[in-house]
């Protein structure tokens, strides 16, 4: 079977005429696009576009299989809008809440394909942490808040709502420019007991978890520098202020060495979490459906990367 999604990748490259800008309407990464298209030339056995300096144009192969691809996607699309109706999904209002560094990351992403998807649903967003998007959540203000809790502290949810684990992700260590470790494959958090610390002031499951991690290799970390915001942390790592342990999501930074924790390796959880079934709306379950897709795609991304 033919994979519909990248059928509709493929459609979009030759409608916008370039790779570029089918990932901008896609919402994705040029690569990703170029490898969505590449794995449907696999499937396919034989090549659909060739490469022009006017821009991608359909092989033989690929007229072929878009005059029966685009019958089956305008197909699909119909059968979507009607079970969209029949879910009420033509109208309504969703209010979504995320902390930003999935916000940044996958909630842009799924907020994207729903508007895409579902035009008249009205959309109300909201960047909060998880201290304040779950009572928000349990009072009724909120129908979907994207959450994150680490392993060794977990969240507890009320038995009214129901959260689903969507992400995990690793948490890297970030060392300063010419750091003598900055070299190594990975670091032991016992190697940094005598570095200045970063973390956020606020007692929060961030800051716990830095902590929890000195003293579970045997120090009290010294917090030197603190901030709330993780792009403020890695410009303070940037700037040789001291060293920190950050999520993947909120990682990249090209001046700073992120390297792997040797060891138990930490890890950083991201739910979805909604009401329960009975009462959640319908926009909300297309929602955890797209959210589900999203976070698989940037798992497949992930591993393409670490393996280039």
């Amino acid at each position: 079977m033919l994979d519909v999604k990248r059928l509709r990748v493929l459609r979009e490259v030759v409608s916008t005429g370039s790779f570029s800008a089918a990932a901008g309407s896609l919402h994705l990464s040029q690569s990703a696009v170029s490898q969505q298209v590449a794995a449907l030339e696999r499937e396919v056995g034989m090549p659909l576009l060739e490469r022009t300096s006017d821009g991608p144009k359909l092989t033989s192969a690929g007229e072929a299989l878009m005059e029966h691809g685009g019958a089956v996607i305008a197909r699909l699309e119909e059968a979507e809008r009607e079970l969209a109706q029949i879910a009420g999904l033509e109208g309504g209002r969703l209010r979504l809440a995320s902390f930003p560094s999935a916000t940044a990351t996958l909630m842009t992403r799924a907020l994207a394909s729903l508007r895409e998807g579902f035009p008249n649903v009205e959309l109300e967003f909201s960047e909060q942490e998880p201290e304040d998007s779950l009572p928000a959540l349990r009072r009724g203000d909120l129908d979907l808040a994207v959450v994150f809790d680490y392993p060794s502290i977990p969240v507890s949810f009320d038995r009214d709502m129901d959260a689903e684990l969507i992400y995990e992700e690793p948490m890297w260590v970030a060392l300063p420019p010419g750091h003598p470790l900055a070299g190594a494959k990975s670091v032991r958090i016992e190697d940094l007991a005598d570095e200045d610390w970063l973390c956020g002031a606020k007692p929060s499951s961030c800051r716990f978890h830095v902590l929890q991690l000195g003293r579970d290799a045997g120090f009290e970390p010294r917090i030197s520098f603190q901030s709330e915001d993780y792009v403020v942390l890695k410009e303070f790592v940037a700037a040789g202020l001291g060293v920190t342990v950050l999520p993947e999501l909120a990682a990249g930074h090209p001046k700073i060495a992120l390297r792997e924790v040797r060891g138990a390796k930490p890890t950083r959880r991201v739910w979805a979490v909604t009401r329960e079934s009975e009462a959640r709306p319908p926009a909300a379950e297309q929602m955890l459906g797209i959210l589900r897709e999203v976070c698989r795609d940037y798992r497949d991304e992930r591993r393409l990367r670490a393996a280039a």
